[in-house]
């Protein structure tokens, strides 16, 4: 075998080739390194004293169906400037691995087709090595993401498992990329984002958020020029939550069993769109029989379906003037779910009214959310939590096709 045939084939360059051994159906290559090559590992010095060598036997790319071994005796040297002993750097692999770049390469090349159980079983090695390559890969390419060009934000929660467990993500609108997933939620889950944040220089413009009261906190505190936008899918959300809960109690009032019979099942009609309704089902008609057996559940209904309109206004006046409006008219309605979320609206105004000044949310998040879910269940769980966040980051990269 020639020395150019070792790095075209194997990427390997700067050795000698000495031998080849065929052993337990596997091939083995022998290389050397020419000590007028050997340098300091630290000081990249040629004071240097050989001290004994290590045996390695890394596993390249398989020719054929054949695993491919790559032997070599690395040396050890004793540098005179730094005064220590130091193992020789490999130029065609990392240290303390088992294996050369060539062949991570190669598996992480599997790996975009292939799930990690597939690519370790057609290698013939363990899953563990596979995902420790694509950690390492993920680490170099995700770990550190840079931060000094953002200037629009969105930042949630997202529950990962049983037990109350959650990360917290922040997204970049403008790009789809996840910049940070820090574990647990709340003020905490942020401190290290904030401070790598500040040292990037970042003029942030806007910050998507929910309508918590830590994350408000925490916006305000570490990028006070930016602007508090308050998403609307959330605000909807939490409606759409006193809605489902005015349903139950007004449910479990009723003493008339028709009426019961009439409300029981309405919940999702409710929170559906009127567009979104089945007339195959007569959800329609279930939905009006529903609202006329109880006017307050019918005015809660159609204040509902007006606050939709509140992201619809040319402009952030004419919103501003319907909001006051609506916040009116809910205090006034003498139901004290309207009358509470009105002074959650009133209290959150400026940040409600900010959309129109900055049109972003926290639905790219929300898509991403479920990305996450999917890559999660797919995988049956991730024992490695700092493996799973990296995975999160490099999700804006992923490809999903149809299948079927």
């Amino acid at each position: 075998m020639s020395t150019s045939l070792l790095y075209h084939a194997f990427g390997i360059r700067g050795y000698r080739y000495q031998s080849t051994a065929y052993e337990g159906g596997a091939v083995i290559f022998t290389i050397t390194q020419d000590r007028l090559t050997l340098r300091c590992p630290e000081c990249n010095g040629r004071d240097i004293v050989c001290r004994g060598v290590n045996v390695r036997e890394l596993r390249t790319v398989p020719i054929g169906g054949k695993r491919a071994y790559v032997h070599i005796a690395v040396q050890r040297v004793w540098c005179l400037v730094c005064a220590a002993v130091r193992q020789v750097r490999l130029k065609f692999a990392e240290e303390r691995v088992s294996y050369t770049r060539a062949f991570e390469r190669y598996a992480l090349e599997l790996s975009r087709h292939m799930t990690i159980q597939d690519v370790a079983r057609h290698l013939g090695i363990s899953w563990d090595v596979v995902k420790d390559i694509q950690k390492r890969q993920l680490q170099r390419k995700f770990s550190r993401p840079k931060l000094a060009g953002l200037t629009h934000l969105a930042i949630d929660e997202i529950s990962i498992g049983k037990g109350h467990k959650y990360v917290t993500v922040v997204l970049d609108i403008d790009s789809g990329a996840v910049v940070y997933v820090g574990n647990g939620k709340g003020t905490d889950a942020l401190k290290p984002f904030w401070r790598r944040l500040l040292r990037s220089g970042a003029r942030i413009q806007a910050v998507a958020i929910d309508m918590s009261p830590a994350y408000i906190a925490a916006v305000s505190a570490h990028v006070p020029t930016a602007t508090l936008v308050f998403d609307h899918f959330h605000i909807v959300k939490l409606f759409n939550e006193k809605l489902s809960n005015f349903r139950r109690d007004l449910y479990h009032k009723l003493t008339n069993e028709s009426d019961r019979i009439v409300l029981k099942g309405t919940r999702w009609l409710l929170l559906k769109n009127p567009e979104n309704l089945d007339a195959t089902r007569n959800e329609q008609q279930r939905l009006q029989e529903a609202l006329q057996i109880n006017a307050p559940l019918a005015t809660v209904y159609y204040m509902k379906e007006d606050l939709r309109t509140l992201w619809n206004y040319p402009g952030k006046v004419s919103a501003g003037r319907f909001l006051d409006d609506w916040i009116a008219r809910a205090k006034t309605s003498g139901i004290r779910m309207l009358q509470s979320f009105a002074e959650t609206l009133h209290d959150h105004r400026e940040g409600i009214l900010a959309w129109y000044d900055h049109p972003i949310s926290t639905g790219p998040l929300e898509g991403t959310n479920n990305k996450i879910v999917t890559m999660k269940r797919q995988a049956y769980g991730f024992r490695d939590l700092e493996f799973f966040k990296l995975k999160i980051m490099a999700l804006h990269q992923s490809k999903y096709a149809l299948v079927g």
